[in-house]
Formats: structure tokens, sequence, C-alpha cells
């Protein structure tokens, strides 16, 4: 019987378990498919990582080895190579279960007071949005790619084009060029780029890679290898413009289209999904709807930064940890909703009671904006909190903090919004 089971070893699980052992919970065990514990980070081998959680720049492995060191300091229990099948929510007080494979332990049933979902996410595949053409060799997602350079020493092309503009996709088209590949083209189906700004200036700008926005895939040629991509400019409505197509000579397609949090665990269990984010809906503590279970990091929604991953799974640690202690957040729920701009908030949910200090809530924008206010508004119309930002896009994660002494002034749901002044 443990207090605690943390399901994943990337940041988020980490962040969560030396969290919940720093709050007092002694039984905890953290479960990892992998061989190794850090996750995505072992194949992010370029810099940028820690800015706000260490305050120094760290390269990923260096970021997870971080909190691996930390949690080695500590008496948690981890199973490496170890899949979760199953997550059996406890009812009326009765303990969670986990069921989990290794070949060590054989089949686990393992009971606990509090589970961490930290999953965190994938990639969408070339078969997820149905690119036209032949099925030749040398058609990767970034992330795929990036572990076979990065962690497996395999070189896998030399004339790439990009589908997409999200941060793996620019980072590696950066990490192609420095082994010396050639990058013909990132291609964008939206108007704007998916990724940080930092990475389009970094790793397409500084070494001039074009970025094609508003243009997509639309035939891909080369029966045992792919020869030839033709690019195509799209209209408002995102349907291919006939007339304008580019076709580039080329061995290897990059598709960085996307990420989708590891939830069919979550699903399987009966937990409430938000269908905008993919992700369990949350309330303040990272709590889901299934008490004592928590969800934290990318499993929840996508994040730009791991310093980000790593604050919020803290936050779920430590409310786990309470849990644990017997002590539950209670109180009256005010609703968050995604209003005129913006795309999702997390957390969904909100126990004004419950809170110590101002809530932070994560959002996205769904389009770009300059000069515009955030504006958290309530069932009356009245304008309980502004923000004011600069500029805002898709690919940039925003977050604001509502004090709850305003919350409390809030009648009926509340809904984050956005106005261009």
């Amino acid at each position: 019987m443990y207090d605690l089971i943390v399901v994943g070893g990337g940041p988020a699980g980490l962040a969560a378990a030396c969290k919940a052992w720093d709050e007092g919970v002694q039984r905890v065990l953290v479960l990892e498919r992998d061989k190794e514990l850090g996750g995505i980070l072992n194949q992010c081998i370029h810099s940028g990582f820690g800015l706000q959680r260490f305050k120094e720049e760290l390269t990923g492995p260096e970021y997870a080895g971080r909190y691996i060191k930390m949690l080695r300091e500590t008496g948690v229990e981890v199973k490496l190579d170890s899949m979760v099948l199953q997550i059996v929510p406890g009812q009326d007080g009765a303990p969670h279960q986990v069921h989990a494979i290794n070949g060590k332990d054989g089949y686990m049933v393992l009971e606990t007071k509090a589970i961490v979902l930290a999953m965190g996410c994938r990639e969408r595949t070339r078969g997820a949005i149905s690119i036209p053409g032949e099925r030749g060799a040398g058609i990767f997602t970034a992330g795929a790619a990036q572990r076979y350079l990065n962690m497996e020493g395999y070189m896998v092309g030399r004339r790439v084009v990009i589908l997409g503009s999200g941060d793996i996709g620019l980072i590696m088209a950066r990490r192609m060029t420095l082994e010396g590949a050639k990058v013909l083209a990132c291609v964008e189906l939206m108007p704007y780029s998916g990724g940080l700004t930092r990475n389009i200036v970094q790793c397409l700008e500084d070494f001039g890679i074009p970025l094609y926005l508003s243009h997509t895939i639309t035939d891909i040629k080369g029966h045992d290898r792919v020869e030839q991509v033709t690019v195509s400019q799209v209209s408002p409505d995102r349907r291919p413009v006939p007339g304008t197509e580019m076709v580039f000579d080329c061995d290897t397609v990059l598709l960085s289209v996307g990420l989708i949090p590891e939830n069919e665990l979550t699903r399987q269990a009966g937990i409430g999904m938000d269908r905008r984010t993919n992700g369990a809906v949350v309330y303040e503590n990272m709590e889901t709807g299934a008490p004592g279970i928590f969800a934290c990091g990318n499993v929840v929604h996508v994040h730009d930064l791991v310093d980000y991953v790593s604050a919020e799974s803290e936050r779920a640690g430590a409310a786990a940890a309470a849990y644990v202690k017997g002590i539950q957040a209670e109180g009256p729920v005010l609703e968050l909703a995604a209003g005129d701009g913006v795309s999702y908030t997390v957390p969904q949910h909100l126990r004004v009671e419950a809170l110590a200090k101002a809530a932070e809530v994560f959002f996205r924008v769904n389009r770009v904006t300059h000069a515009a206010e955030i504006l958290a508004t309530d069932a009356a119309g009245k304008t309980i909190a502004r923000f004011k930002r600069e500029h805002m896009a898709p690919g940039e994660m925003e977050r604001v903090a509502l004090p709850p002494q305003l919350l409390k002034q809030a009648q009926g749901p509340l809904t984050l919004s956005i106005r261009e002044v």
C-alpha cells in the first residue's frame, strides 16, 4: 500500500514526486515505462531550459539531471521499464488501484491513497493529418528524428522539408542544419507560426531557412524513399489554391504538426476530459474530477516551457500530499470559461475558499494580437480583472494570476476573453 503513485518519470512526474516527499509523504512510487528517468528531456540536447526554475540556462538532460539528483536524495521508490495498464479509482474511501507490468515483478496490482498522472504527450503522425502521396521511407515526426539523431546517432536525411512550425520542428531545422543537412523549407498551414518567437529567430532566420505561412504539403513522391514534395498555398478556409504549387527535391519530411496528451489511462478511469485541451478537467490544485487523482504537465495541456511544467507539477505534488494527510480542498466551485480570443483555460474550476494565494490560470489565444487586454468577466458582465499585453500569439502560452479577493466578487462563471485596444 502506497501513499502516492506517480505515473510517469519525466519532468512532471519528477517534480511532483519530489514535492510530495518534501511535504512529508513517505511511501511514494514513480512508475516509468522507459528504461531511464527524464522523459522527453533526454533527447532535447539544445539549451534554453531552466531559466525560470534554476535561473541558469541548461540543456534538457541537464535539467532532468537536476531533478533526478533531487529524487535520489529522497526515499522515493522508482520502477523503470514498467508499463501502467489501468487505473481504477477507489470508491467510498477505498484505495485507488494501479495495474502495471514489468519484466522483473510481472503483473502488479498496486494500491495507493493518491495518484498523480504525469504521462506527458505524443506527436501527431502522418496518418492523423492524411497527407496524400506515396508512402516511401524518409517521413518522420520531428520528435522521432530528434531521438534518432541525438540519442541513437543516426542521420535521418540530407535534404529536408519540415511540415508544421511547432517548437520541436523548428529546433530540428537547426539541428539538421548543424549536422550538415540542407533544410529547404519549413511549411506552416496556419497564417502564424505554432512555435515560440525565439525559436523562429534562432532556428530559422539565423540559418536562412524560409518559413512559408499559409502553405501545406499536397503531395509526396517517391516509392522506396521520398524524392519530391509538392507544397501549395492554402486559402483562408485552409484548402490548397490551384496554381500555387512549389516542388522541392528532398529525401526527408519531418512532421511537427501538434502534440496530443497521453490520456488513454485517464479516459479509461472515467475521469472528465476537456475536448479543447485533450486533457483532464482540473481544479486549482490540479485535482481531477476523481478525488485523490491529480494530473500535471503535458498530460493536462501542452506547455511551452518545462519550467512551467515543473511549477505546475509541484503544485500537484503538494496537493496530493495534503490529500494523503486527509486535507481536502472544499467550498463552492467557480467555473472558468474561454471567451472571445481564448482557446481554453487551465484550470477549468476554482474553489476560491481553498486558495491560499492568487490562482494561476494558463491559456492560449486563438489569433495573433497586438496591444490587447485580457479580461476576466463574471456572469453579471462585471470585469473583475484586466491585464495588458503588447503581443500574444497561439504558439505562446499565456498566464495570469487572479487574487482570491477579486474572485470572491465574481457572480457565476468567470469568462476569460481578449479585447484588442
